[in-house]
């Protein structure tokens, strides 16, 4: 790095972030962050896709993270910090590492009397750093250039070893400033390798074989976590070594192939698929791998399990049978010595091929040219277009019940936010999850309330040449509270959605948009995707009747009701 262009601090936080695999930062301009922004876009290995807002740019971070491992996104000080945060408590909650970068004050500021714009109004520049406090594993604020490589090394390395969030907040009059720190090209980064710790690793697989190996029916299940612990195929060779029928946790849905011989759908409590809840609930073991049980995933807290009849895999600590617990183990290694100390047991897959009925196909229209569209026929016609070279992201709201029921082939990616469940997150999780996968059509089931808190970046989609293909659910309201409970508040104005899009488009770039009221229409609709508009963003408007929903989210809408209602007990 010859001239001091290359050796800026904007420059070295550029490179630092292409050589952990970002290659698209998301971003927001504002006056404390644009010499910063200059410096991130001189590096030729980073785009910069900048978006509508803020809130969008923290989703897309998060949709990017979720299929290269780790994303960035860059604002500007406080009305920018303030206005990412929901969606970095978001990636927080789903242990996603999302590097979020502020442009700061002028270094000069900190310490003194004044009062800057974008603040709050008083001389203390804190608020922003205490609010990251709480949904971040590392803040660091570059105040002076000596400290910066150390600092911006310290929160990249806690993002990627813990797997979360981490801020960086870079003063606005340095981000241009060169420093011979940064005269040369970064030192790679050497993280520290974690290891198990043997005895422990031993102790907890001779017990959870014994456990296992005891058992008549034992089961498995698959959650969220195994992610986190990028265990994917060591939970794929414990399958086969185990024999055992295997679920998956709702969140964890696209983590284990559905391919698989022993796969026997999601275990969801009362809106489980079809047998799953059976078979898992009546097991006399079963193993929980990277579970998350929260309200949601245990619909209203009503799931049937018991604590002695479990062991809980977590990424670090192991328990079995709800009494002796194992921790500094790494879930991979634990899964692998624990398929080499297996029986093989298909007793109780077995079983569920005994139960096992296919479900039925959904009715068709008589008249498909005029009858109005239900909900069950777009998911059947979904399901037909599925192939390894899709991913399919589903909205939080009846799209994530819908979605869960279809079966993914082989190399077909899925993603939903089942922790943070936050309301328009597919909008910009779609961006940068499709700005991160040029190898796959991505397929967004997105509910019309949903849509109207964040779609304006539809139109960086468009700008970054995306072929997404959006489903967006009109029923008139936000459905699932609805299920929850009702009001008037859950009823939202209607839009003309594709007239929306098409003035979001306005004639640059590819865009296609229409609107489908009948099974014909869609099956026409469908065929244009795949054929004529393959390489067009397409926007396909689904008009269903306001009480057209899933057979699961009114039981599930029913159960959480009930947990959020329970009468206050002062004991």
């Amino acid at each position: 790095m010859n001239g001091s262009s290359e050796a800026t601090l904007g420059r070295h936080l550029a490179r630092r972030l292409v050589e952990i695999g970002v290659k698209d930062i998301f971003a927001v301009p504002g006056d404390f962050n644009l010499v910063l922004l200059d410096h991130l876009i001189a590096e030729p290995e980073l785009k910069l896709v900048g978006c509508c807002n803020e809130l969008n740019a923290g989703y897309a971070a998060d949709g990017y993270a979720r299929r290269r491992g780790v994303g960035a996104c860059c604002v500007t000080f406080t009305v920018g910090g303030l206005s990412v945060i929901n969606a970095i408590a978001g990636a927080y909650s789903e242990n996603l590492p999302v590097i979020c970068i502020v442009g700061g004050p002028n270094s000069n500021d900190y310490g003194t009397n004044r009062i800057l714009h974008h603040t709050i109004g008083i001389p203390n520049f804190s608020q922003e750093l205490r609010c990251f406090e709480q949904v971040t594993c590392a803040q660091v604020v570059l105040k002076d250039l000596e400290d910066s490589h150390d600092l911006i090394d310290k929160a990249i390395s806690t993002a990627l070893l813990q797997s979360k969030p981490v801020y960086i907040s870079v003063s606005c009059n340095l981000a241009g400033e060169p420093h011979p720190s940064f005269s040369r090209a970064p030192i790679p980064y050497a993280l520290p390798e974690k290891l198990s710790n043997p005895q422990s690793l031993q102790a907890a697989v001779e017990h959870a074989a014994q456990f296992l190996n005891a058992a008549v029916k034992p089961v498995l299940v698959v959650g969220s976590n195994v992610r986190v612990a990028k265990a994917q195929a060591a939970v794929l060779e414990l399958a086969d070594a185990a024999g055992y029928p295997t679920a998956v946790m709702p969140a964890g849905k696209g983590l284990f192939p559905e391919s698989h011989e022993h796969f026997i759908g999601t275990y969801w409590g009362a809106v489980s698929t079809p047998y799953a809840l059976e078979i898992v609930e009546s097991a006399d073991a079963y193993m929980f791998v990277g579970p998350v049980f929260n309200d949601y995933s245990s619909v209203g807290y009503s799931l049937l399990l018991k604590k002695e009849k479990m062991i809980l895999v977590q990424p670090h600590r192991i328990t079995v049978g709800g009494g002796a617990s194992y921790g500094c183990i790494l879930m991979n290694d634990f899964l692998k010595a624990l398929a080499k100390a297996l029986k093989k047991n298909t007793t109780a897959h077995e079983n569920f091929q005994r139960i096992y009925i296919p479900p039925g196909t959904c009715l068709h229209a008589k008249n498909a040219k005029n009858e109005a569209l239900k909900i069950n026929q777009l998911f059947h016609y979904i399901q037909k277009m599925l192939t390894p070279d899709n991913a399919v992201l589903a909205e939080t709201g009846d799209s994530w019940f819908n979605c869960q029921n279809l079966k993914l082939p082989d190399g077909c990616l899925f993603e939903f936010q089942m922790q943070y469940g936050s309301i328009g997150w597919s909008v910009g999780a779609l961006l940068g999850f499709a700005q991160a996968s040029k190898d796959k059509r991505v397929i967004a089931c997105i509910g019309d309330g949903s849509f109207q808190v964040t779609c304006q970046d539809i139109s960086t989609m468009i700008r970054n040449g995306q072929n997404n293909i959006i489903f967006l659910i009109n029923n008139g309201g936000y459905t699932i509270e609805v299920e929850i409970h009702d009001g008037p508040y859950n009823v939202i104005k209607n839009w003309n959605y594709t007239a929306l899009v098409d003035a979001i488009h306005n004639n640059e770039g590819k865009c296609w948009t229409t609107k489908v009221k009948t099974e014909k229409e869609l099956q026409q609709a469908i065929e244009k995707t795949l054929k004529e508009k393959h390489d067009c963003l397409c926007f396909i408007e689904v008009i269903a009747h306001k009480d057209d929903t899933s057979r699961e989210l009114l039981e599930w809408g029913s159960r959480v009701s009930a947990a959020n209602s329970r009468p206050h007990n002062p004991q």
